[in-house]
This record gives structure tokens, C-alpha cells and sequence, in this order.
């Protein structure tokens, strides 16, 4: 087994040590740099549509964080990367890298900082994250880990005891890689210093950072902050590492006047988003009325922000106001084009209220913009309406991802769509021997459907032979048929036939 385990791993190893670009150590990727940009690139959209789509309602904003990003990003150990940086619109504090170089940053998190200098610690420790190819190392490790679960799983296989095997591993992966990923968010503390120095900026910053961090993690906060500590976990650990690796430093510039200057909008519009929140309580208590009426007041506050828009959609939806719900969901559209949400909504409305051609379009922009299971759904009823089953088969096969009753449905229609394209495999066919000595074959149709033309094959022995069934076969039910092939003698006995359906369609 060690042996077996150590042939499969080798060539891996060999073939995959490369050199932190950061570091200068050692590592272990199996993921080559343009790969790992590819993978950015592929991800992006699909990732900051799924967040709440880029914030537009301050284009100057967009500009000033991009450019923070890009003057750490010169003088990173990496500055030949495609980086990009992108404000997304989500209230939520966080922030993120993908491979090659692709960052985004919250609205949300935009409000918790003080000044540029803490705004270039955010994202000059994402930078570090990207340039160090730390995305890289965890796929790499989530590959290795799964072969050797594969491993373990082929090792165990028919053993007492396979599925705690199985659950074990799992588990002792996930946490050394949890493990492995708070190292990368050291590294990425340490060396995000170096940039915001080399950048011009005051390194307090980075230690203030992760004070205010630690401080929000003990707070009411908390749980409103817990997706950014699910992937920046704050620790005393790292406001001391800071605070001592500060010391090596002096001079740099803070900016907080010109960072105020920047996030002047986001912050005269905090009432409206305080506003919106009230909406999406009052939304999941499905009290449309009152989401209506914290809407309002989002709305003339900030009249342009589309998901303020869809939020009324939605509300009028609960009331049953489908006319007001497409006209809400129309002007969310009107005043964000590019983001996949409103198309949704909208799409399943007219869906649901029977105008299939408008519904359609909508679901596809939708789908462009970010390929949803609700999309695929829809958009896999429609081809299954207009008799594309190979188009509708690839819609519900992603929607059939969805955890829920949306999944569920999909995975039924699936079923359905195998017996359309693929009738024969709901026949099951067993052989048997007459009382005089000839070959039977049963066939049996396990579907609730009927079936004609159906047609068996028998093969062995260097004899090939096809029999049509002489009348439809009715949903679980089965027929038995002498295929004439003698089977007395022992000569024949010896002869491994196989019998299988070849042929079937569905009787309309």
C-alpha cells in the first residue's frame, strides 16, 4: 500500500517543487503560474457577481481603491501579476484574493477603516496572498489531500470499519489544512508590511487593522463580522506579531483626509443601508408591507442602488402584486444593467405568470452574468418545453448542485430526461432456460413509462443475434422471450452469453 501510495505521489513532487515568490523557500504547487492566472481570470466575475456585484453608485471610488491596490502591487515580488482590484457591493466587512492577482473589497469593510494607510494593510495583505501563490499551495494540498483519501478509501475497501476510515481522514485534512492557511495569513501580515513600507505608507496601520479586529471579534459584532473571521481569523498572535514587526519600521504616510474625501458617498448613504437591513428582516418575516415601507425610505435616500430596487420586487411579489413587482425589478435593471440578480427575479416572474418568451431572455442574462441553479431550472423547463432535451439534460445537471428542493426537483427531471434520450437503460434483461432446453432472456421495463421497438441483443461464443419485442412493453412490467438458442448440451452451457437492449422508444 506504501509503495502504491509513494508511485502515485512521486511524480506529483518531482514535478511540482517551485519557489515562493515571496519567501524564496521551497514549495510544493502543482498548479503552474499560468494556470493559477487562468483560474483567476475564470473566477472573477462569476465570484464578485455572486457577492453582490461591483459598486457603481461612485466610480471615483472604484479608481481611488484600484490605485492604492496597483501602488502596492509595483512593489510587490510579484508586479508582473494581471492584478486587479475591484469595491464590490456587499455590506459585509471582507476581502479577498483569488490566484493571480484578482482582489475585491467590500463596501462594508470600506467603513471600518480610518485612513489610506489602513486601506493599503487590507490590501497589501491580499496582495502578499497572490503574490506568495498561496491559492496555489491550497489547491495543492486539496489535491493531495483527496488522492489520499482515494488512497485511504482503496486501502479500506470491503473492511470493517471503511466508513469511519473515511470520516477520519476527512476530518484530520480539513484541519491541517485550516492550520496550513492561518500560516499563510501570517506570512501575509509580515509581508504586507514590507509593501505598505516600500509603498509609502505608515505601518501602524496594519497594527491597528488587527486591533480593531480582535476588538470587533469580542463585540455584538461578531457575528455580523464572522464571514471576514472565517478567513482572516483575528488572534492576539498577529496584533503582536504587528506591533513588533512595526518597531522595524518608521516614517510613512497615513492619507486619512484624502480616504474620508473617497469614501465621502458610502458613508452619506449608510442611512439608506441601514434602511435596507430593516427591509431584509421584514422580507424573511414575509411582511411585504413593512418591507415597503423601510424601502422607501433606502430609496429616497439613494434612489440609483439597484438592490433596493429588486428588494420592492420582491415585496410586492409576498403581496401579490405582480405588476408592481415587474416594474420594481425593471427599474433595478435600468439602474444596474450587470448584475445577474434583478434578470432572476424577473425572469421567474414572468415565468411563473405564463409569458415563457420575455421569461427566457431574462433567465439567460441572468445565466451570462452568473450561472445560478434557479437560472438553470427555468432555463431547463424552457428547453424541455421546446423538446431540446440535450440542452435541458446540461441546465438541470447544475441545477441538480442545489442542496434544497430546487436540487431535488432537478434531479427528478433528470430521471425523466434519461428515459427520453435514453429509453433502453430502464430495461433490465435476465437470462433463464426453457424446460426444453433453450435460451430465455426476460425483459423487464423499469420505468413508468410504455415502451415499442424495443429490440435485445444476445451475443457469445461467436454467435450475434437480435430479437424485436412483437408488441409495446407496458411500465413495470416484463415479458419473457425464447430466443431459440439451444442450451442443453453441455458445449452450450459453457458459452457466457450476454444479453442486453440496444433499441426502445417511448409510446407516445
Amino acid at each position: 500500500m506504501k509503495k502504491w501510495l509513494l508511485a502515485l505521489l512521486l511524480p506529483v513532487i518531482i514535478s511540482g517543487c517551485s519557489v515562493n515568490p515571496v519567501t524564496g523557500k521551497n514549495e510544493l504547487s502543482i498548479v503552474s503560474p499560468q494556470k493559477e492566472v487562468a483560474i483567476g481570470e475564470k473566477n472573477y466575475r462569476p465570484s464578485r457577481q455572486s457577492q453582490g456585484g461591483d459598486y457603481y453608485l461612485d466610480e471615483s471610488l472604484q479608481t481611488y481603491v484600484a490605485g492604492v491596490g496597483q501602488r502596492l502591487a509595483a512593489v510587490s515580488d510579484r508586479p508582473g501579476l494581471p492584478y486587479e482590484f475591484v469595491v464590490l457591493n456587499n455590506d459585509v466587512p471582507n476581502a479577498w484574493a483569488l490566484p493571480g492577482g484578482k482582489i475585491a473589497i467590500n463596501r462594508g469593510l470600506l467603513l471600518l477603516l480610518e485612513d489610506e494607510a489602513q486601506l493599503a494593510a487590507v490590501l497589501g495583505h491580499e496582495v502578499v496572498h497572490a503574490a506568495a501563490r498561496h491559492g496555489a499551495s491550497q489547491m495543492t494540498r486539496g489535491t493531495l489531500a483527496n488522492i489520499g483519501l482515494v488512497t485511504l478509501g482503496v486501502a479500506t475497501q470491503g473492511k470493517e470499519g471503511a466508513q469511519l476510515y473515511g470520516m477520519a481522514s476527512q476530518i484530520g485534512a480539513a484541519a491541517w489544512m485550516a492550520k496550513y492557511g492561518r500560516d499563510d495569513e501570517l506570512e501575509s501580515d509580515h509581508y504586507g508590511m514590507n509593501y505598505m513600507a516600500k509603498a509609502g505608507y505608515d505601518v501602524q496601520g496594519a497594527v491597528e487593522l488587527q486591533e480593531k479586529f480582535v476588538e470587533l471579534s469580542k463585540s455584538q459584532q461578531g457575528n455580523f463580522l464572522s464571514n471576514l473571521f472565517a478567513s482572516h481569523p483575528p488572534s492576539i498572535q498577529r496584533v503582536e506579531e504587528n506591533q513588533a514587526r512595526a518597531t522595524t519600521f518608521s516614517g510613512g504616510k497615513r492619507y486619512r483626509d484624502r480616504y474620508q474625501t473617497a469614501i465621502a458617498q458610502l458613508q452619506k448613504d449608510v442611512p439608506a443601508y441601514e434602511a435596507e437591513t430593516l427591509a431584509k428582516k421584514a422580507l424573511a418575516d414575509k411582511q411585504g408591507r413593512a418591507a415597503i415601507k423601510h424601502l422607501d425610505k433606502a430609496v429616497a435616500h439613494q434612489p440609483n442602488e439597484g438592490h433596493f430596487w429588486e428588494l420592492r420586487g420582491h415585496a410586492w411579489k409576498i403581496l401579490e402584486e405582480n405588476d408592481n413587482a415587474e416594474k420594481a425589478y425593471t427599474t433595478a435593471i435600468k439602474k444596474n444593467d450587470n448584475f445577474f440578480s434583478p434578470y432572476l427575479a424577473r425572469g421567474v416572474l414572468l415565468y411563473e405568470s405564463g409569458q415563457r418568451i420575455r421569461a427566457k431572455s431574462d433567465l439567460r442574462r441572468s445565466y451570462e452574468l452568473l450561472p445560478t441553479p434557479t437560472a438553470s431550472f427555468y432555463l431547463g423547463e424552457l428547453s424541455l418545453q421546446s423538446k431540446q432535451y440535450a440542452q435541458a439534460n446540461s441546465y438541470f445537471t447544475l441545477a441538480a448542485q442545489d442542496s434544497g428542493a430546487l436540487g431535488k426537483q432537478s434531479r427528478q427531471k433528470l430521471q425523466s430526461l434519461q428515459l427520453q434520450m435514453n429509453p433502453k437503460t430502464f430495461l433490465r434483461v435476465t437470462r433463464g432456460v426453457s424446460s426444453t432446453g433453450y435460451l430465455l432472456v426476460k425483459v423487464a421495463n423499469t420505468s413508468p413509462r410504455a415502451m415499442n421497438q424495443v429490440v435485445v441483443e444476445i451475443s457469445g461464443g461467436g454467435l450475434r443475434k437480435t430479437i424485436a419485442l412483437p408488441a409495446a412493453l407496458g411500465p413495470n412490467s416484463a415479458v419473457t422471450l425464447n430466443t431459440g438458442i439451444a442450451y442443453a448440451t453441455e458445449a452450450q452451457q459453457a458459452v457466457n452469453y450476454r444479453a442486453m437492449a440496444i433499441k426502445a422508444a417511448l409510446v407516445k
